[in-house]
């Protein structure tokens, strides 16, 4: 029985390209007393591998945390998935406000002790006594409150590119650290001041407040579904944006903009940005900060240091590496004296620039590359090739993408086709197909079909 991953992210890449169909983000938790966290994984994975759902998810005793990537025609037989368990009957699923195919490209359910690092012990208070939930209305009519004291829960990698106006941002790398530092900063205001609290998804807050409710704060409030869950609900109900910025995300996307306010640098040349980068190289994965002429010019690293190392050989590579700890990679990472332009802790309300959603290359358009087929025969003289369509139909009028690693990657629209030998408009699976190239295919070539959708 299969419970783990048999494809390389390539591989899944270009599966989900060939299928063809619009995927959603999505996130969730719930708190709950699950006896046996290994066979509960076990039965999710298979259930949610039949419905080519992907993403990243920790299950423990005291419950599950997903963000997950389900195409959206499964959506309803996924959340049957959850609403089969007693304890995730109506569960909210945070759908994000901007989608990427390509979040996740594998199922990851792990078991851990808890389903956030918090390092508290739940055995010395009432960790179901939590705060009061806010919605997005009512959450801005409370910032609005002069009695208000509002701290985001979130790391300083977060908090730098997006946050609510006027909150506390704790210069923290891990939400554990967070806790004693907010306790020790408030102690004198846990009578009269509301504490309003708020997060990515919600679940660290409904760990946090219960915390503070147990350390003696009287008011204390967290924003229901945390930013993901306002931004969808201020755009529904068409309100003011309290938050500024992007909110961090922690899949491919690494962001998703809330608002058009840019509130950061570059790390490396400090224009104004708020796009995330995972250094190149492999002994470093710094989170940090770049921009596109600086991801050019450094080939996507955070130093000359490591952009010298990775243009050494593999061995090397690996050579320099050995014996060094890196534990989780990708986002524990997020400070260097290499970063000059890097801020944390006290952060500004104030934006740097606009982002130009119609110029930003990360932003503008996401293509949706569909697999038709392959290069059968290139007729050098006449250069015409022939393709067989294995996937889907093709059209006069579509956009095409000839890709191949000599080839690279040729865009074209095609004007005229014979099908199976006969001049047509359409043709279908099975069908052999040849039209003019301009230029030179190779049987290692692939066919696809190409739409710009707007995000």
């Amino acid at each position: 029985m299969q419970l783990y991953n048999t494809l390389s992210a390539e591989e899944r890449k270009e599966l989900i390209d060939l299928a063809g169909k619009q995927r959603l983000t999505l996130s969730f938790y719930a708190y709950a007393k699950i006896e046996d966290p290994k066979k509960f994984r076990d039965n999710l994975f298979m259930q949610w591998n039949k419905l080519d759902a992907l993403g990243r998810t920790y299950v423990a005793k005291e419950g599950i945390n997903a963000q997950m990537s389900v195409p959206a025609e499964n959506f309803e037989a996924f959340r049957e998935t959850l609403e089969a368990y007693e304890f995730m009957r109506g569960i909210r699923l945070n759908v994000a406000v901007e989608h990427d195919d390509h979040s996740f490209l594998k199922l990851t359910i792990k078991v851990r002790d808890k389903i956030v690092a918090d390092g508290l012990n739940d055995e010395t208070f009432d960790v179901t006594n939590i705060g009061v939930h806010l919605k997005a209305k009512e959450f801005n009519e409370i910032l609005e409150d002069p009695n208000t004291i509002v701290v985001d829960f979130r790391n300083h990698y977060e908090s730098e590119i997006g946050h609510f106006k006027g909150a506390i941002t704790p210069d923290v790398e891990t939400f554990r650290k967070s806790l004693p530092i907010i306790n020790e900063q408030l102690k004198d205001f846990k009578e009269d001041k509301n504490l309003v609290m708020y997060c990515t998804g919600g679940i660290r807050c409904e760990k946090a407040s219960a915390y503070f409710k147990h350390q003696g704060f009287k008011k204390v409030f967290q924003l229901e579904g945390g930013i993901i869950n306002y931004a969808k609900q201020i755009k529904e109900e068409n309100l003011e944006s309290k938050f500024i910025g992007k909110n961090f995300v922690f899949d491919h996307r690494l962001g998703e903009r809330i608002t058009d306010d840019i509130l950061s640098q570059c790390h490396q040349c400090g224009k104004p940005c708020d796009n995330h980068t995972n250094c190149l190289n492999d002994g470093c994965h710094l989170l940090f900060i770049q921009c596109d002429e600086c991801k050019e010019a450094m080939q996507n690293c955070c130093s000359t240091e490591c952009l010298e190392i990775t243009q050494l050989p593999l061995a090397e590579q690996v050579k320099l590496r050995s014996g060094k700890q890196v534990g989780n990679k990708v986002f524990r990472k997020g400070k260097s004296e290499k970063l000059k332009f890097k801020h944390s802790g006290e952060l500004s309300d104030h934006s740097l620039a606009t982002a130009n959603i119609l110029n930003n290359i990360r932003q503008k358009i996401k293509i949706k590359k569909v697999l038709l087929g392959k290069v059968e025969h290139y007729y050098v003289k006449a250069q015409v090739g022939l393709f067989m369509i294995e996937n889907q139909e093709l059209n006069i009028g579509d956009t095409i993408l000839i890709s191949g690693p000599t080839t690279g990657n040729q865009e074209l629209v095609l004007q005229k086709m014979l099908v199976n030998g006969i001049e047509n408009s359409s043709a279908t699976i099975g069908d052999k197909v040849t039209f003019e190239v301009p230029f030179r295919v190779r049987l290692s070539d692939k066919l696809f079909k190409i739409s710009n959708n707007p995000i």
